[in-house]
Order: structure tokens, then C-alpha cells, then sequence
């Protein structure tokens, strides 16, 4: 059993490795095409762009027409690539302008995305491959949840008495919208 354990655990962490190889790629991508335009947003903006990605993604989920076309895995991209730059903002604040280059921008991005894997491995030990036997739809809702606690955090000015961080939150997102992406066959 232990070593049943380990053999699933170890495919979680390439699983989720090659998630977010993919997730980098778009984000390098649009990082061409548009530079590092993302530095004039604030983490609570990011916040919100995350939350449009969650509400569509759970409107997709209960059977609504789709008008735009994206699917639900662009969206849970888009939720990874947002955590990883809200993370980003919070470490270095915003900017008045594209205040960094590409390859800065993608060392950064490489090393949020690199904690945000860490922290799954700490996680998924403890809680044993628990993500396996969710429903993809609960990691909707638990996105949700987090930004709406994000939200609550922010409007505190970040002064909790007992909760985790904002960071700590956007880990979680990110976290979870590996695992849907997973499940969702990206990582074959």
C-alpha cells in the first residue's frame, strides 16, 4: 500500500509539472505578444480576473450556452497563469508601466510557479492523493471560495486574526486548477 501511495504521489508531481509546462507556455506566449502589461494591476484586480475565470468556468459547468467559445481547461489556464502574476504583484507591488522584460517575467513566473509546486507536494503527503477523489466541480466551487476569502482578506488590508495569507490563498487556487486541468486529461 505504501508503495501505491508513493508511485501515485510521484505521478502527481510530474502530473502537475507537465501543467504547468503547458500553463507557461501560453503564459511566455502572451507574454510576446503583449509584454509584461500585467505589472499595472493590483493584486485585487488579479483577484477579480480570477473570479471571472471561476464564475465562467462554474456557468460552463451547470449547462449554459457557450457564446464565447473558450473551453473550461483555457479558463483553469488562465486561473493558473493569473495566481502565478498575482503572486508576482504581491511580492514586487504594481507598476506604473511594463517595468520588467520577458526573461525577468518568466524568472519570476518560474519561481512562483516552483513554491505554488512545493507547497502541493507538502499538501498532497498530508492530505494522501485526497484531490484524486474530488469531483471536478468542487474544485469550482473551492476556487470560489478562496477568492471570495481573498476578497474579505483584502477589504481587511491583509489584518487577519487567525487565516492564512492572501498568498497563501492564490497558491490554492492555482493548486486547485492544476488538479481540474489534470483531471482533465493536460497532463497526458
Amino acid at each position: 500500500m505504501v508503495q501505491k501511495v508513493k508511485k501515485m504521489t510521484t505521478d502527481t508531481n510530474k502530473q502537475f509539472e507537465r501543467v504547468l509546462a503547458v500553463c507557461r507556455e501560453l503564459f511566455g506566449k502572451k507574454l510576446y505578444d503583449y509584454g509584461a502589461s500585467w505589472r499595472i494591476m493590483r493584486p485585487c484586480s488579479l483577484t477579480d480576473q480570477i473570479f471571472i475565470k471561476a464564475k465562467r468556468i462554474r456557468t460552463l459547468e451547470t449547462g449554459a450556452e457557450n457564446l464565447v467559445g473558450e473551453d473550461i481547461n483555457s479558463e483553469l489556464i488562465g486561473i493558473v497563469n493569473y495566481g502565478i502574476i498575482a503572486l508576482v504583484q504581491l511580492q514586487l507591488g504594481y507598476a506604473d508601466n511594463c517595468d520588467i522584460g520577458p526573461e525577468r517575467a518568466m524568472e519570476l513566473y518560474d519561481e512562483k510557479a516552483a513554491a505554488t509546486l512545493e507547497l502541493m507536494k507538502r499538501k498532497n503527503h498530508d492530505y494522501n492523493e485526497a484531490w484524486r477523489g474530488m469531483r471536478t466541480t468542487s474544485y469550482t466551487d473551492l476556487i470560489l471560495t478562496k477568492i471570495w476569502r481573498t476578497k474579505q482578506i483584502e477589504e481587511l488590508d491583509g489584518a487577519t486574526m487567525v487565516s492564512e495569507g492572501v498568498d497563501a490563498n492564490y497558491m490554492d487556487m492555482i493548486n486547485y486548477a492544476v488538479f481540474a486541468l489534470i483531471k482533465n486529461g493536460i497532463a497526458e
